[in-house]
Order: structure tokens, then sequence, then C-alpha cells
């Protein structure tokens, strides 16, 4: 009786043992709410990521355009700038700079570059004030003879002058004009030319530049462009021009003027309220200054965001905001500075 009882108490503690080990055929695993909770949250973890992707990715993009625009238009009003700083100024010739003056100028090869007035190509001639500064607002998109792609509404400026090196004999660029002086006359010749006899006279590269916005066609987009003509020998036209910098959508200019003499700007006009006298820069009328304004524009539209801004130009202004009044996607950024011309003062040197 003992054995059995022993034996029977034994079998029920296995039996007991066996029921609360693990089934080796059984796996554990999350419920259906788990899940769908478990994914919930994934969902609003990806979301912030992507969110804060986005933002990041938009600031960097305004950030970049931002910076190109900067770029763009400093680099525009600096090429203006220097240009305007060196107008007028040809070497150690000390007498106004005029046909009288030369003994010697070329004739260029192919239909020169020619701006308003009688005497206002690329080098001076018997007949008027030479004009070594002139300006135009477009009103069409041929503004003088040599363009035909301007867009209306921005400015067109000649620039004469000779570039502030003096060029050694040996050394001269057959593709370019130089001038050769002392302070009593010059001579004007191209670089594959015999060097006229100037007694005690140094050498200096001429230059005459345009400056100019067009629009380019670049793939589906199309991009503003300052374009800057530069004087070539041997070129067919002589002006030869190049796109300089992109995104520059407007350039305009107002002319300090002294209307009496007294060598101080008595106010500034644009362009088209320019006078002969003033271009002439003859007796007590002269141009003195020149503030520049230059409006860059981004390259890409940017669909997130409406331009509804107004733009002060001088004595104008605009926008680009359509008869619905809705602006486009473009970003922009006004410059602008003021240059005093030094070697606008005096029809002579001291």
């Amino acid at each position: 009786m003992a054995l059995f009882t022993r034996y029977f108490m034994h079998q029920s503690n296995r039996k007991y043992v066996l029921n609360t080990l693990p089934n080796a055929h059984q796996q554990a695993g999350f419920s259906l709410i788990e899940i769908f909770v478990s994914l919930a949250i994934g969902l609003v973890l990806l979301a912030g990521i992507l969110s804060i992707f986005v933002g990041m990715r938009t600031t960097s993009e305004q950030t970049s355009s931002f910076g190109e625009l900067q770029e763009n238009g400093r680099f525009a009003v600096s090429i203006l700038t220097n240009d305007l700083l060196s107008q007028n100024f040809f070497g150690d010739l000390a007498e106004n700079f005029s046909f009288s003056a030369l003994s010697a100028v070329p004739a260029v090869v192919g239909s020169d570059c020619i701006g308003d007035g009688i005497n206002n190509a690329s080098f001076p001639t018997a007949t008027g004030h030479f004009r070594t500064l002139w300006g135009t607002t477009a009103t069409n998109n041929k503004p003088i003879n040599c363009i035909n792609d301007a867009i209306v509404g921005s400015d067109v400026i000649q620039i004469k002058r000779v570039i502030a090196a003096e060029e050694s004999p040996t050394a001269l660029n057959n593709k370019r004009y130089y001038l050769i002086s002392n302070q009593n006359t010059g001579a004007i010749f191209a670089g594959d030319a015999p060097v006229p006899v100037v007694n005690l006279g140094r050498i200096w590269e001429y230059q005459a530049h345009v400056y100019y916005v067009h629009n380019d066609v670049q793939g589906n987009t199309t991009v503003p462009v300052l374009m800057q003509g530069s004087l070539r020998n041997g070129s067919l036209p002589p002006i030869d021009f190049s796109p300089i910098i992109d995104g520059i959508e407007r350039i305009r200019f107002m002319y300090g003027v002294d209307t009496d003499g007294d060598g101080f700007v008595n106010g500034y006009l644009s362009a088209s309220n320019m006078t002969s006298t003033y271009w002439d820069n003859e007796s007590a009328s002269k141009i003195l200054a020149v503030k520049i304004y230059v409006l860059a524009r981004s390259i890409l539209p940017d669909n997130q965001y409406e331009n509804t801004n107004t733009y002060q130009l001088g004595d104008i202004n605009i926008n680009f905001i359509d008869t619905n009044g809705k602006g486009d996607h473009y970003r922009r950024l006004l410059f602008s500075t003021t240059v005093s011309l030094p070697n606008a003062r005096t029809d002579k040197w001291p």
C-alpha cells in the first residue's frame, strides 16, 4: 500500500512538472492591437523626420538662392563701378580727348556700335564733341544699332577709356587697340599695326565698352544676362558682345550733373532726361557722378514663393505683378551704389 501511494504521488508530480513547462510548439508574438500601435508610433516618427528634412532642404535652397543673388548682384556692381571709375582716363594725355588732340585714329573694321550724338562711335571723329560716356533706356529691343535683343525698360551704357596699366610695346595683343600718348598728343592704333611715333609716349590699352541686359534661353528656362560689348580689332562687328553675369534682370543709371560749374552735383537725371549738353561734358555742364542700380533675379523659380515686391530703381518703381494681382515665383535683390567720376571734373589736367 505504501509503495502504491508513493508511485501515485510520483506520477502526479511528474504530470504537474510537464504541464508547467512551455510547449515547444508554441511561439510568443504581438497582438493585433500592439502591431497597430507600433505602426502608428513609427508613422509619427517618420513624419517628424520627413518634416525636418523638408524644412532643412527648403532652408538650404533659399540660402543658396540668396547667396547666388548676392554674388551676381555684387559682381555686376563691381564691374560697372570699375569701368566708370576709369571713364575718360586716357593715359598721359593732358588735353581733352578729341580728334584734334590725336595724330592718328584708325578706322574700325565692320559696322561700329554708335550711340546717340554726332560723335559717339568707338573712336573720336573730327565733327562734334566725342562722348566718352553715354546711356539710354531701351524702349524697344534695338536701342542702338549694334543691339537687337535688349530687355525693354533696362538701360544701355557706353564707356570709353584706357586700362590704367602701361603696356610694353613688345607685348601687344593684335586683337586689341591701344593709345600711345604724352601730355600733348596721342595716337590710337591696332595691336597688329606699327606703333606710332610719339615722343616720350607711353602705351595703354584702349577700351570702348557697352553694357545691356537681354534674355537668354537656356533649355526650358529664360535667364536674364548682363552683356558686355568690348572693342576688338579685326572683328566683324568691332564691338564683340559676350555674357558676363547670369541673373541680372535690370540695370539703370542716374547721372549726377553739375549745371552751374561749381564742381558739385546739382541733381541726378535718368538717361531719358539727359540733354546733349550734359553728354558732351562741355563748358559748365558736366557729369560728375553716376548712381548704379542692379536688380538681380534667381535663375530658377520657386513655386512655393510669390514675389509681389516693388523695387525702386532711381526715379522709377517696378514690380512683376500680373493683371490678376499675382506675382511671379522668382526671388530678387536690388543693389545700388554711387560712383564719383574722378576724370570728369576738368577738360585739362593741371
